[in-house]
């Protein structure tokens, strides 16, 4: 007998958008993501591009009750989210009219004019763009969060900040274990790399443990989670046993793990 895949968190938050535009928004949304974390900028830019031609449809249905095709492309990006900002007010949120279409302008034209994948000039700037684009893509993410969800802005960030949009080919899943595929990570690597791809605020010690394959329990707290806490890229909290990963420990698998290993 087949079962149903679980529900993602964003799936459950954005019930609300019809299917069509809620399964490629948050395809596209996690490719960025997973792109810019790991380096791939110019890949981020096209996902950054589908992006914004999924949310500009979300809105063009929201606002006048119908949108571009999917498979049509759309005449001109900037033209048709200046029809949304001087459209009528209507019963839409406000948001929706005037905030985010300009959002979506600036990303949609970053993206095609410097192109992410820009050459020449004195400062290397693939990745401030590529970091501006998904910075851009997660407040855009949390105002649908908002609006569908029912939520503060504070409240769907903080949401948003805890769901698998770091979708990780490098994590397996089997049998409620999880393994880290990368060769050459040691354990200390490991454990970050696994409280980054989790989808969840915390993660036990024990599970940790399990799924680095440590040999003892205690000395998996002396010899990694301690110096890991130590170095503030983790928060283990010996009396709970929970582990949460910092946001110097996401900078650390983003900057260095992820873009110096390989598969």
């Amino acid at each position: 007998m087949s079962t149903r895949k679980p529900e993602s968190p964003l799936e459950a938050a954005l019930a609300g958008v019809p299917a069509q535009f809620r399964k490629r928004l948050i395809a596209a949304y996690e490719s960025l993501k997973r792109d810019h974390a790991e380096g791939r900028y110019e890949a981020a830019g096209l996902a950054t591009g589908k992006f914004c031609e999924i949310a500009l449809r979300l809105l063009q249905h929201v606002l006048t009750g119908s949108s571009t095709p999917f498979g049509i492309k759309i005449p001109n990006f900037a033209d048709e989210c200046r029809k949304l900002v001087t459209s009528p007010a209507g019963s839409a949120v406000e948001s929706l009219r005037t905030l985010v279409p300009r959002a979506l302008v600036f990303m949609y034209t970053m993206r095609s004019k410097r192109g992410i994948g820009h050459v020449g000039g004195d400062v290397e700037a693939n990745q401030i763009d590529s970091a501006t684009l998904t910075r851009l893509a997660d407040w855009t993410v949390c105002e649908f969060v908002r609006v569908y969800h029912g939520l503060s802005l504070e409240e769907a960030q903080d949401l948003v900040d805890t769901l698998a949009t770091r979708s990780m080919p490098d994590i397996w899943e089997v049998g409620g274990k999880k393994r880290v595929l990368r060769d050459g990570l040691s354990a200390s690597q490991q454990v970050l790399v696994l409280l980054y791809s989790d989808s969840t605020s915390y993660v036990l010690a024990e599970d940790l443990c399990d799924w680095v394959e440590y040999s003892q329990p205690s000395m998996f707290k002396r010899n990694v989670l301690r110096p890991l806490h130590n170095k503030r890229l983790i928060e283990f909290d010996d009396e709970s046993s929970v582990v949460y990963l910092s946001p110097t420990g996401v900078r650390e698998v983003e900057q260095s793990i992820l873009k110096t290993t390989a598969i």
